[in-house]
């Protein structure tokens, strides 16, 4: 580990930090909301009030009567604590800083991965099928059906847990006297360097590019027509009912998303190709592939832990079959795509507009 001599970072004048203000009224909001159900005893949307049932929600064993309350202590008691991370950047006493950290990631934690399923990366994937098919009625669904109080409020705590999982990291780093916008202390840290980030990234981007493929085919398979995984019958069912385009969304999704994976470590990822009319050669924004494939990698986190706690999808009595079996690796496939997306940011970042370090 060697040290680096580096300009001490100080708060650009005029530039408060927005974030936590921002997410302490966001998750102030839906508290308040919450407080709201728990009075009124109407409006919560998950366990048994979820109109899809919640099977592959961890809220299903939270009983509806407690729900309330519960989001209401938790999503107040956040604001509060992102309130209270928008003072000066002084370091607290060591507990309360441990604590009010602790308190804050779990929360963010719950908002961000426990709270939404795999409806919500569902939705991601079929929403491009709604917007292009919906002039010619296709495919035959009720849109109510689809975008329902349950989805919206599955966004609505990603939003939270993000903005939340932003402003406890800026003031980690602040009261660890480290840059709040890039992390950097003025010591050079091993595996966060440019050079050794391109190593792990590599791996981590084909890892994440590979299962998402692999889950793409049985998608797309079904939408052509062919059974693979499943039996001809079910395949009829789900092609009479429109499912079987719900998932080919996903499955579209998921290619794409696998050959965009490559770009964090492929040169069309940093440089825009040749065929982009007027983009041709310019350097690709760092945000336009980092806060994207953030947003997946936690949406897929997400559906993982869903699918992976629903009792049902543990009955291999029939044994495994090929539509269920690339789930299993969604899990790895949330975690390597976050470590790709955060080795692409390491690789790309360059020197810090606010410390100046680089």
């Amino acid at each position: 580990m060697t040290t680096t001599t580096a300009p001490t970072h100080r708060t650009a004048p005029g530039r408060p930090d927005r974030l936590a203000p921002l997410a302490a009224g966001w998750l102030g909001l839906w508290g308040l909301l919450a407080l709201l159900c728990a009075g009124t005893g109407a409006g919560y949307p998950f366990g048994t009030n979820d109109p899809r049932g919640g099977e592959a929600n961890l809220l299903r064993l939270v009983p509806t009567d407690v729900g309330p309350p519960l989001f209401a202590a938790l999503l107040l008691g956040a604001a509060v604590a992102a309130l209270a991370m928008t003072g000066p950047a002084r370091r607290p006493a060591r507990p309360l800083r441990s604590l009010l950290l602790a308190y804050a990631w779990t929360v963010a934690f719950l908002l961000g991965v426990v709270v939404p399923d795999v409806e919500v990366l569902t939705i991601l994937g079929y929403t491009p099928i709604l917007i292009v098919g919906a002039p010619f009625g296709w495919p035959p669904v009720d849109h109510a059906d689809v975008f329902t109080w349950a989805l919206f409020a599955r966004f609505a705590a990603v939003v939270g847990g993000v903005l939340l999982a932003g402003a406890v990291l800026r003031w980690q780093r602040r009261t660890a006297d480290a840059c709040p916008a890039c992390g950097r202390d003025g010591t050079d840290h091993g595996r966060t360097t440019p050079a050794s980030a391109a190593r792990w990234g590599r791996v981590a981007a084909w890892t994440a590019a590979t299962i998402p493929a692999l889950y793409a085919v049985t998608r797309l398979a079904w939408a052509v027509g062919v059974p693979l995984g499943i039996d001809r019958s079910f395949l009829d069912e789900m092609r009479e009912s429109g499912l079987v385009w719900a998932g080919a969304g996903l499955g579209g999704f998921a290619l794409v998303g696998a050959v965009l994976t490559l770009g964090l470590v492929q040169r069309w990822g940093e440089r825009f190709p040749r065929w982009m009319v007027g983009l041709a050669g310019r350097p690709v924004p760092v945000r336009l592939a980092v806060v994207p494939a953030t947003l997946v990698a936690v949406a897929v986190t997400a559906a993982s832990l869903g699918l992976l706690s629903a009792p049902g999808f543990w009955d291999f009595s029939d044994g495994l079959s090929l539509a269920t079996a690339p789930m299993l690796l969604w899990p790895v496939w949330g975690v390597a795509l976050g470590a790709a997306t955060y080795a692409y940011h390491l690789r790309r970042r360059g020197a810090c507009r606010r410390c100046g370090r680089g």
